[in-house]
């Protein structure tokens, strides 16, 4: 996807600015970063669940590095269910793509890809729902490494992206989001999904300036 037209907090004029919407929250002191579902199931072109586009995966992997160049704590989610989908509720029934993820479907679509593969001392958070801290350990986790500031990159933007940034500033962290660091394969969620977290639930950050961040250079 281009950068055109892409939502932000500047974008938020009119009745949003007007209602009080898009404030800036500071980054914090103590970020780690996560990468959501960025699976071969995305990325690989044929099949079902595949975007159509590369680019927020290479996106995601120089956020990544930068990360690990910082010293900057890198966390990561798949998707996995029991056998027919038996822990996947109606979220399973809903979104019929979702049986590719089920752990005896055979394949490899649940793997995550190699340009953003965890290394042996990165956790992998196992997930059934949309949002990464719903039924999985990622709060606690935060918690116990005093972490502030959560930045955001994987699919889908109106996914998984999301709900993880919504359910991140509720459990008292400042989501980040990546912009060219996530993607939809649709551009109009992916456009909405992005202008409505930059107005009420999260900050919406250029790849450039997050890398700086994770680096430790001063903005």
């Amino acid at each position: 996807m281009t950068d055109a037209a892409r939502p932000g907090a500047d974008d938020l004029a009119g009745d949003y600015a007007s209602a009080g919407f898009g404030r800036t929250l500071e980054w914090g002191t103590s970020p780690a970063v996560i990468v959501i579902d960025m699976v071969r199931a995305y990325f690989q072109p044929g099949a079902e669940l595949y975007m159509g586009s590369r680019d927020c995966l290479e996106s995601a992997a120089r956020v990544v590095e930068a990360a690990r160049t910082g010293g900057v704590p890198v966390l990561h989610t798949r998707v996995s269910y029991g056998p027919g989908g038996v822990d996947g509720g109606l979220f399973f029934r809903k979104v019929a793509a979702l049986r590719h993820f089920v752990a005896d479907a055979g394949g490899d679509l649940g793997e995550i890809m190699p340009e953003v593969a965890p290394r042996p001392d990165e956790l992998v958070l196992v997930k059934q729902y949309a949002s990464a801290f719903f039924g999985t350990s990622l709060s606690a986790t935060l918690a116990a490494r005093r972490i502030d500031t959560l930045v955001i990159c994987g699919v889908s933007t109106s996914g998984c992206v999301r709900a993880t940034a919504v359910d991140a500033i509720s459990h008292g962290y400042l989501p980040v989001v990546v912009r060219q660091a996530v993607g939809d394969r649709d551009p109009r969620p992916h456009h909405s999904s992005l202008f409505d977290l930059a107005a009420k639930y999260a900050e919406v950050y250029d790849e450039a300036e997050t890398i700086d961040r994770l680096k430790g250079t001063p903005p």
